[in-house]
Parts: C-alpha cells; sequence; structure tokens
C-alpha cells in the first residue's frame, strides 16, 4: 500500500481539502482508491488575510511574503489532520501533491504583464512538519511550454472516469466552473477542458456583502429569489462567456471587484441577485457543455456547487438532452474529487511523467508538473 495526500484549496476559499489515498501504476495504468477525506476551514483571521492578498487594493508584497509560510503550516496541518483520521502518521506517506492557494493567475500576455501563475502555501514548511516529499507549483510548467496553466485536472478526470461508449462532461463547480470532455473514444489526445466560467465565486461574494455569511447553504437565498432576465442576458454577453477555448478566468475576472460592481449598478433585492447569480453559473455551464453533447452524455457535477440544490435544479431545467448527476451518485466525493487530483498529478511527477492535457490548456507538448521539495 502507498499512501499519499493531494491537498487543494480552491477559489471558493472555503477551507484546505486533504485526501488520503493509495496509490499506485503510472499514466493509464494508475491506481487510486481515497482512505479519508477532511477540510481545514480557514480561521477568520487567516481568511482575512486571503482576502486581502487576493485584492489589488489591498494586497502588497509585505503581506504576501508572510501568507506564503502561515499557509504552508496550514496546509501541513491538514495533512496531519487526515492522516489522524486515518490513524496513520505522516511519515508513513510516500509523498504529498499541494495545489497550494491561487492568489493571480495572467493566463495570456497582456499590456506590460506576462503569462503568469502565483500559487502560494510554502512547500518547505509543509516538508518539514510532515516529514514528507512535497509536490507543489503544477501549473508553472504547463505555463513554460505555452498552455494556459488550467485546467489542471484533466489528466487525473481520465485516469479516474474515462467510459468507452458514453461522452462524459465532468463539470467542476468550485470558485471558478470548469469541464472536462471526456469523449466516447476514451482517447486522451480527444480530450478538451476549459473553463466554464463564474462557479460559486460571485454568489458567496454577494452572500457574504449582504448576509455576513461564507457561501448560499443548500441555494436557500438562491430559492427565495427571482431571476432577473434583464440582468442575466448582460451577464451572458461577458467577454469571457463569448470565448473560444481553450480557455482560462478566475477571480480576476469574476471576483469581488466584480461583483460590487454589479451590486452598484443593478439595485436589486439581495435574493433576487444571487437568483440571478446563480442562474448565471447554471447558463453559463450549460452553454459551454452542449455543442459536446453527442449520443448517450453524462454531465457529472463536482466541488461545492454540487451541493447546491437550486443550482443543481437550474441546470438539469436547462439541459434536458444530458443526464445530469453528482459525483457521488457515480460513487466518487464531490468534495474530495480535486484533492484526489493533486495526488495523481504528484504521482505521475515523481515518476518523470507528464500530468498535463495540452487540449486542455493549450501547451505546445505534455510535461511533467510541478516543483519537487524531498525530505
Amino acid at each position: 500500500m502507498v499512501y499519499a495526500v493531494g491537498l487543494m484549496s480552491g477559489t471558493s476559499l472555503d477551507g484546505i481539502d486533504a485526501a488520503l489515498v493509495d496509490i499506485s501504476g503510472k499514466d493509464e495504468e494508475t491506481m487510486v482508491k481515497l482512505l479519508a477525506f477532511s477540510t481545514l476551514p480557514f480561521e477568520r483571521t487567516t481568511l482575512k488575510r486571503i482576502r486581502e492578498a487576493l485584492s489589488l487594493e489591498s494586497s502588497d508584497v509585505e503581506k504576501i511574503c508572510s501568507l506564503n509560510v502561515e499557509l504552508g503550516e496550514r496546509f501541513a496541518q491538514a495533512t496531519l489532520l487526515v492522516c489522524e483520521k486515518a490513524g496513520i502518521s505522516s511519515e508513513e506517506l510516500e509523498f504529498i501533491g499541494s495545489h497550494g492557494q491561487t492568489l493571480f493567475h495572467i493566463p495570456f500576455e497582456r499590456d506590460d504583464f506576462v503569462a503568469s501563475t502565483l500559487q502560494i502555501g510554502d512547500p518547505a514548511v509543509i516538508c518539514e512538519r510532515t516529514k514528507t516529499t512535497v509536490i507543489s507549483n503544477f501549473r508553472e510548467r504547463d505555463m513554460a511550454v505555452g498552455g494556459q496553466g488550467a485546467p489542471i485536472v484533466p489528466y487525473s478526470e481520465y485516469v479516474l472516469y474515462q467510459k468507452r461508449g458514453t461522452t462524459r462532461l465532468l463539470q467542476n463547480i468550485g470558485g471558478i466552473g470548469n469541464v472536462t470532455v471526456l469523449p466516447e473514444s476514451g482517447k486522451l489526445t480527444d480530450m478538451i477542458a476549459f473553463d466554464t466560467g463564474p462557479g460559486n465565486v460571485i454568489m458567496n461574494e454577494l452572500c457574504v456583502h449582504f448576509f455576513g455569511q461564507e457561501y448560499d447553504n443548500d441555494g436557500f437565498y438562491a430559492k427565495q429569489g427571482t431571476v432577473n432576465q434583464a440582468l442575466l442576458d448582460e451577464l451572458m454577453t461577458h467577454p469571457y462567456i463569448q470565448k473560444a477555448y481553450p480557455k482560462t478566468t478566475g477571480r480576476e475576472d469574476f471576483g469581488k471587484q466584480f461583483t460590487m460592481a454589479l451590486i452598484e449598478k443593478w439595485p436589486l433585492d439581495p435574493v433576487d441577485l444571487i437568483a440571478t447569480a446563480t442562474m448565471f453559473t447554471a447558463k453559463s455551464i450549460t452553454e459551454a457543455v452542449r455543442p459536446f453533447i453527442k449520443g448517450k452524455t453524462e454531465l457529472i457535477i463536482g466541488g461545492g456547487g454540487s451541493y447546491n440544490p437550486t443550482l443543481v435544479t437550474m441546470i438539469k431545467e436547462e439541459l434536458p438532452e444530458a443526464s445530469v448527476l453528482i459525483q457521488e451518485e457515480i460513487g466518487f466525493s464531490s468534495e474530495a474529487k480535486e484533492a484526489v487530483a493533486m495526488a495523481i498529478l504528484a504521482n505521475q511527477t515523481l515518476q518523470h511523467r507528464s500530468g498535463n492535457v495540452p487540449n486542455a490548456t493549450g501547451a505546445k507538448r505534455a510535461v511533467p508538473l510541478g516543483s519537487i521539495t524531498y525530505y
């Protein structure tokens, strides 16, 4: 048995997901079994510092420098927590795959800025606290060969979900939504993946602003509201939604600044704004995936958004031509999916195997991903 931990903290900022897996093999022969999963929520003070570091108005290099090490400690803590839950020591792990916390992502050169990405959460700290080798910074190598550094999980989805004879659309709804198209051919070279647009990020920012809550639990507020069609129509004209794939986005397009501008321009009842933002996520997803529905097609939803029944119902109503399922309905865990992906990518890297999918990121070639901090 080979123990490994995958760590993920996404744009939703709901905490650090840690997945303990038993993993063996490589490439298409990779075998993965989820043994334990836990989420370490961010303390309020840490969350405040992350939000400050994410904002162009309040961030500075001193804050980012300190937060990098602080988050390294938190990622290590998340690892120790999931190991304790499974009754093992972190020293029994072969490796840890840590995504880190994305602070900024520039997929294309623009103005005076080069294409670049920044994830923090010091791997040296994780390594020392857990006494385990750490693989981190997965996105940078893909960008070095001309890719956008995102989406980063498609290779793991190919390993876990490919089902010959069925088109599978794997839709993750974290802060940002992203889809991986697994064609019925079952070939890695035929895969396509891209970010569909906002996931939970706008909804979350609205809930923080109006109700002091980090997210819309069970889609409660959206269910109380009414979708404003004029606002929805305007949102669907956003340049990113109209853009062809491969493409990637993040908080820089749909985060706090975008949401505050929305509130100022559209002084609607808060629940109506949240309902419309929820429908925007649903509709941006369904419009993005519709061209790939061919024959028997399953849209499988994962991530935090899969636990929002109002959002899932909207997606089902917008996409009657496909079978819409959540991860648990096919025997997987929605909340653990991306953390497991980090373990798979790290396993590839340690074996000098590629982990990106050029069709998804636009990279010139397939390459191993990540930097290794050996213990």
